[in-house]
């Protein structure tokens, strides 16, 4: 019975990955926050979630997701509903590419951040439009297709920006001169 429990337990975290890394990214900002020897404004939190979002649901999702589909692109496939293909080792060598910026932004500027928040959102937003059409088109209710994964193509793009969106506004952003 509990072997069971921990087996599913697994497999909805391994399988919804990227809602468990941003819950991930949650948890340690939290920490962060409380472990902080500076006074808890709104300022500090808009920093602590903004780096360990860019840290767990940048970086390390996307570095997830470059495993899975270079890795175990059948596997992955099948999960959305897709067959295998080529396209597999594509997305995924994209996602190495978000997942390096992710990594490298997470603590950084502002400016770097935008960037590395920007890429994967377009693209997880373009591919909840693309699970759209495949739900309308080939009644593809496939879990990596229509389940949580779908969701999160949306919400936690929404998220970053709003997080970007409040720290420009709370924190301010230090525009870095083009050089001429």
């Amino acid at each position: 019975m509990l072997a069971e429990l921990i087996k599913m337990t697994i497999t909805f975290v391994m399988s919804n990955y990227s809602l468990s890394f941003f819950s991930l990214g949650l948890i340690a900002s939290f920490v962060a926050i409380a472990r902080s020897e500076n006074s808890i404004d709104q300022s500090l939190v808009v920093e602590k979630l903004l780096a360990w979002y860019v840290f767990f649901s940048i970086g390390i999702d996307n570095f997830y997701d470059f495993v899975m589909h270079v890795f175990f692109g059948q596997m992955s496939a099948a999960f959305i509903g897709w067959a295998d293909s080529p396209f597999q080792f594509e997305v995924g060598t994209a996602s190495l590419g978000y997942a390096a910026v992710g990594l490298l932004a997470a603590f950084r500027s502002y400016d770097l951040r935008l960037a590395a928040v920007l890429g994967p959102s377009v693209f997880t937003l373009g591919a909840a439009a693309g699970h759209i059409n495949q739900m309308v088109t080939a009644h593809n209710f496939a879990p990596g297709n229509a389940g949580i994964i779908f969701w999160t193509d949306i919400l936690i793009p929404l998220f970053g920006f709003g997080l970007l969106w409040l720290h420009r506004r709370d924190v301010g952003a230090v525009a870095v001169p083009i050089p001429t």
